[in-house]
């Protein structure tokens, strides 16, 4: 006996609304969630600013939620390991992960295969942004960022800039300012901005993308000399320094931003609570001071705010490594 077309559509009805309950079900966060320790994936090493400023904000979350919160640092690959490890947690709000720039947004254009998809993580809440700044040692003559151009113009393929490694903020940031200037500057790659930053104190590089957290001792201290920053506006820490939009240079906007995500499929009440709880944590005054003091930005906002964060970033830095052919060897 074949069902009738009312009973079919009943038969459908019925599934869909199944369905339904199940995804609403799903969603619920569990009364006593969380019931145990969470765990917050740092993919990259202990002792950096991204490990430091998690803990910092765990210590707060830990007390607020009323649960350990662990820190569980899988360096690796320019942070690819540990987000690879995120990617497959359970989806159950006990483990996350801290999520920035580059996995989330440059690597995935820069590397020739990634175990796992960057727009799967679900966004819970935007860290903070680091803007940069661009130093030259004390004894260039460049007094300012036209001075610079101006010698960039006057030899091109002779000025050379330092940076951490391919990939990262401070190679882009390189990038993005050759094409919005027009110039051809010798890239010059170091491991880590350490050896970097020494190289450039030494005279051994003329100019170089710098964290302004980094900079500012040597900048008070007149060891190297600020030309201009990469944040939408003039940063508290450095009022007397332009930015490159109020220079002409719109496009050299770029911040190596942090913020927290959580594995596809995390019920959206408990993405919900934690960045409730994120947010309350972030506001805490030794937290907030700590973002500020540096001459970052402070994050904030919800967890779809930070969502067309990433997007946008993704496009303008897919849009950088086509155009300037970049890769990682």
């Amino acid at each position: 006996m074949h069902p009738t077309s009312s009973t079919r559509r009943k038969i459908v009805i019925g599934t869909a609304l199944a369905a339904s309950s199940i995804w609403a079900v799903a969603q619920q966060a569990p009364v006593n969630y969380p019931a145990k320790a969470i765990t917050i994936i740092v993919p990259f090493a202990a002792g950096g600013n991204t490990d430091v400023k998690t803990r910092l904000v765990a210590k707060r979350m830990g007390e607020i939620l009323g649960q350990p919160i662990i820190i569980d640092n899988k360096p690796g690959a320019s942070g690819n390991v540990g987000m690879e490890l995120a990617g497959r947690a359970a989806p159950d709000g006990y483990t996350i992960a801290m999520g920035s720039f580059g996995p989330l947004a440059v690597n995935p254009w820069i590397y020739p295969k990634l175990n796992f998809d960057p727009k799967s993580f679900v966004p819970i809440i935007l860290l903070e942004k680091s803007p940069l700044v661009l130093v030259a040692p004390a004894d260039r003559p460049y007094r300012n960022l036209a001075d610079a151009i101006a010698a960039a113009k006057s030899k091109p393929g002779v000025l050379n800039i330092a940076n951490a490694g391919p990939g990262g903020a401070h190679h882009l940031s390189a990038e993005l300012f050759e094409a919005a200037a027009g110039l051809d500057m010798v890239g010059v790659p170091f491991k880590g901005g350490g050896p970097a930053s020494t190289a450039l104190l030494a005279g051994q590089v003329d100019l170089m993308f710098e964290q302004t957290g980094a900079a500012m001792p040597s900048i008070q201290a007149k060891k190297i000399k600020a030309l201009a920053v990469t944040s939408a506006e003039r940063l508290r820490s450095m009022p007397d320094v332009p930015t490159f939009a109020e220079l002409g240079y719109p496009a050299v906007t770029v911040s190596n931003w942090m913020g927290y995500v959580a594995p596809r499929g995390t019920p959206s009440a408990i993405v919900a609570k934690l960045q409730a709880a994120f947010a309350q944590a972030m506001e805490h005054p030794e937290v907030k001071e700590r973002i500020l003091s540096q001459g970052n930005e402070f994050g904030g906002g919800s967890s779809q705010d930070f969502s067309a964060f990433i997007a946008s970033e993704s496009g303008k830095w897919a849009k950088l490594v086509k155009e300037r052919n970049i890769r990682m060897e």
